[in-house]
């Protein structure tokens, strides 16, 4: 019985030996960036090496344009843009928009609130754009030349937070009357 184990066990280790890759060429695995340097580089450079470092990281991402990244990031889309400063601070800002009912566009209390927004809180600076029929909320992560990826997943986290509690703090049914507009397809 012995000699059946030790023969069933050398047929396996010869025949795992024997077996090659069809190439021939050893492939090695992408590892997943702790930060990216984006320090020294154009805009439009700097946008494809953030996503290609955010793929590698398991993020859902797009290039949403030369120098604009969509990105998916739990329930929520960010719209990433960096902008890279060859004498100072580097950002990368990141963007979500909202849709407004074409009954609050233009009206008096859309205003008091976007303006209230931006009095109190600090996270995100929160603009309407086309006429008053969209809300943008933009921050920015800043760093000079190198970025950790761990800083961009935390900075999404806060500003997440952030726009939950100002969704909270809004008036019952607003949801209906502001909505998210998605920047994948």
């Amino acid at each position: 019985m012995k000699k059946f184990i030790i023969a069933g066990l050398a047929i396996t280790l010869s025949a795992c030996a024997a077996t090659d890759s069809s190439d021939g060429a050893a492939t090695a695995a992408v590892v997943a960036p702790e930060s990216v340097t984006l320090g020294g580089m154009t805009n439009e450079q700097a946008t494809k090496t953030l996503f290609e470092a955010l793929v590698h990281k398991n993020y859902l991402a797009t290039m949403a344009g030369p120098n604009r990244i969509a990105l998916q990031f739990d329930d929520n889309q960010f719209l990433l843009q960096p902008s890279i400063n060859p004498n100072g601070v580097d950002r990368i800002m990141m963007n979500r928009f909202y849709a407004v009912h074409p009954k609050l566009i233009g009206s008096r209390e859309l205003l008091i609130i976007i303006g209230t927004l931006n009095h109190k809180l600090n996270f995100a600076k929160f603009t309407l754009r086309d006429k008053g029929a969209v809300i943008q909320v933009q921050g920015a992560a800043t760093f000079v030349n190198t970025i950790e990826m761990e800083e961009i997943r935390k900075f999404m986290l806060w500003t997440d937070e952030g726009l939950r509690q100002v969704a909270h703090s809004l008036p019952k049914d607003s949801e209906l009357l502001i909505k998210p507009i998605p920047v994948m397809q």
